[in-house]
């Protein structure tokens, strides 16, 4: 503002000396009229008008205070040497603005210098700086309650959050975050009450984990207490109920040994220190030694293996993890498959993927029950597993075995129909695996 104020100021004052140069210019040996422009002049625009001649000599003053006296004024020196110009000198808040006087040949014969105050100009820029002061210390603290408020909308839920944070070290993983809004926090609340339910849901299933652990183990020894105990209480035992007793404490005995072995390579599966043996394997010769192993098997139930293949099939696999995998499925097929039906293997690829079908004819999985097929120790019908000697292990180690050959299997089951699962595998194995 006080460059536009001292520009515009300038402007005005050195046209004004122009002009009045231009019109003494004709008549500054005519004194009367001299002294009359130079009066009428200061009186019109309220400034001090000097003339100098070439010397610096004042030769008319509007003030008739310097006339005869010489003044080394630097505006003037400048004027009578260079051009015309204003200056606004701060200290004294005044402009001079000095302009030269031209004879007819537009030789310089002198100067004329106005001098104005500029007392109206500071007096207002001083008032606009009170004002700015006023209004910056207004805003300032307009600025400072609203980082106040803002602050503390910002804290607020972070010190929910915080507290949230400090019940579940503690071991609370009920708490939730309240989310009431849409914005950042909320989508943050959100996060976070996802990951605590991840945790509840982790910590639910490794307490339902140790549980059917215990029970699974607790079963096998509360009979071989009973056996123990019968063998013990009797006297003159015959032998052959004697070789019974010892014959079902083995069956039970082989039956915790399964129980761990699954266990143990499980655990070996979710902490990935069962690195695979990846090498080129043929999918067709595989699944016919499978299915020559699992043949008696399935004579001894009556039950037909049906195995078809379009082409020959080479993938990149750890071979004996995925044959036990696809073993799993082929023997349960066997198992809940009535005398006289039949199980279905068929084998089939692109480009990317190998696909590999396990199809049975038997009872079927309830729908309410198939999401939770591959979950430990998940049977469908408890009493039939112990028949056949399953551990409740077998589909999670074939899920996490497929899983870690970055595969999936999907199943489709009818109850009383049947089921099948599907083994999609890529041809070539990720290198993490390799």
């Amino acid at each position: 503002m006080e460059n536009y104020f001292r520009k515009d100021r300038s402007k005005i004052l050195l046209t004004d000396a122009n002009i009045i140069a231009t019109n003494i210019a004709n008549y500054m040996d005519d004194k009367n009229k001299f002294d009359y422009e130079i009066e009428k002049k200061s009186e019109e625009g309220g400034y001090r008008i000097i003339v100098f001649d070439t010397m610096g000599t004042v030769i008319n003053d509007s003030n008739k205070s310097d006339i005869g006296k010489i003044y080394i004024i630097p505006e003037v020196i400048d004027t009578l040497k260079k051009k015309d110009h204003t200056v606004l000198r701060k200290k004294e808040r005044r402009f001079y603005s000095c302009a030269s006087i031209l004879n007819q040949k537009s030789e310089k014969i002198g100067a004329v210098l106005i001098v104005s105050s500029a007392e109206e100009i500071f007096s207002v820029l001083d008032e606009i700086r009170k004002k700015l002061f006023l209004i910056t210390i207004f805003t300032c603290a307009i600025i400072f309650v609203l980082a106040f408020f803002i602050a503390n909308l910002i804290m607020e839920p972070l010190k929910k959050i915080l507290a949230v944070l400090e019940k579940i070290s503690a071991g609370q993983l009920d708490q939730r975050i309240e989310i009431k809004n849409k914005n950042e926090f909320a989508q943050l609340a959100s996060s976070f009450n996802k990951m605590t339910n991840k945790l509840a849901q982790i910590e639910n299933t490794r307490e339902e984990f140790v549980s059917n652990v215990s029970h699974e183990l607790k079963t096998p020894l509360s009979a071989i207490k009973v056996l123990t105990e019968s063998m013990l209480n009797e006297k003159d035992i015959p032998l052959d109920i004697y070789r019974e007793f010892l014959s079902d404490i083995n069956s039970e005995i082989d039956r915790m040994t399964n129980i761990v072995n699954d266990l143990l390579t499980l655990v070996k599966l979710d902490k990935k220190r069962f690195p695979l043996n990846i090498s080129d394997t043929n999918l067709n010769n595989m699944l016919e030694n499978i299915i020559k192993r699992l043949t008696p098997l399935a004579d001894k139930k009556n039950i037909e293996l049906e195995f078809t293949c379009n082409k020959n099939i080479i993938l990149q696999a750890d071979e004996m993890k995925l044959s036990l995998a696809i073993s799993n499925l082929i023997d349960n097929g066997i198992k809940y498959t009535p005398s006289g039906g039949k199980v279905k293997i068929n084998i089939d690829s692109d480009e990317n993927f190998a696909y590999i079908t396990v199809q049975d004819n038997g009872i079927g999985i309830n729908e309410s029950e198939q999401e939770k097929i591959f979950e430990r120790f998940y049977r469908i019908d408890k009493t039939r597993d112990r028949e056949t000697g399953g551990t409740g292990l077998g589909l999670s180690i074939t899920n996490s075995t497929i899983i870690m050959h970055n595969g999936n299997i999907k199943l489709t089951s009818d109850e009383g129909l049947g089921t099948t699962f599907v083994i999609t595998i890529p041809l070539k194995c990720a290198k993490q695996n390799m």
